[in-house]
């Protein structure tokens, strides 16, 4: 399946309750899928700079990859637990509709999440993020990435995750299946 939509910033029109947010971005056909905690944690800003844009000096190219935000709304001040429960009805729907074949969450919080609700791992599996950084992991029908948050990279860490998406990429990774043989014509249905 393949998203058709020529909108590159918040493909899917959400809109939160609250005075400024930033919306996912990049490729609704995406394979990969990064996942960041919140805009002030892990940078962002509502006007993100859209390809072909005179304006944008230095436009973001997201070919085949989505960002998002478990906490779409930019405010100073960390949201609460409750504010991230509100939050998750947006992500979740996002990240299913762009059905990324590899989830990257960034950071703690993010992989938490994602293991949590995406993987068959439990809420009392303690996450070593060093061990984790860039290891590949299998998830409910996605792969998982894991990324140190970008603000404790030690010397290697950035190395570490470029060389670990390299293998990733030149394998494989969609883990894809044709059932086309099992419905009339010659289309193929691919599943993963």
């Amino acid at each position: 399946m393949q998203n058709v939509t020529d909108q590159i910033r918040n493909p899917f029109g959400m809109r939160p309750d609250c005075p400024s947010f930033v919306p996912g971005y990049g490729d609704a056909n995406a394979d990969f899928h990064v996942v960041g905690d919140r805009p002030g944690v892990h940078g962002g800003t509502a006007a993100v700079p859209r390809e072909g844009d005179p304006t944008a000096t230095d436009p973001i190219r997201a070919d085949r990859t989505f960002l998002s935000y478990l906490h779409l709304c930019a405010s100073e001040e960390p949201p609460d637990e409750d504010a991230y429960a509100d939050m998750e009805r947006f992500f979740d729907a996002e990240l299913r509709a762009i059905a990324a074949h590899v989830l990257l969450p960034v950071g703690a919080r993010a992989t938490e999440h994602v293991f949590e609700t995406y993987t068959a791992r439990t809420r009392k599996t303690e996450i070593d993020i060093d061990a984790l950084h860039g290891e590949e992991l299998l998830g409910a029908g996605w792969l998982v990435v894991p990324v140190k948050d970008p603000a404790d990279w030690a010397d290697g860490d950035a190395d570490r995750l470029v060389t670990a998406l390299g293998e990733l990429r030149s394998t494989d990774f969609r883990r894809e299946s044709d059932l086309g043989r099992f419905v009339a014509g010659d289309e193929p249905y691919l599943v993963r």
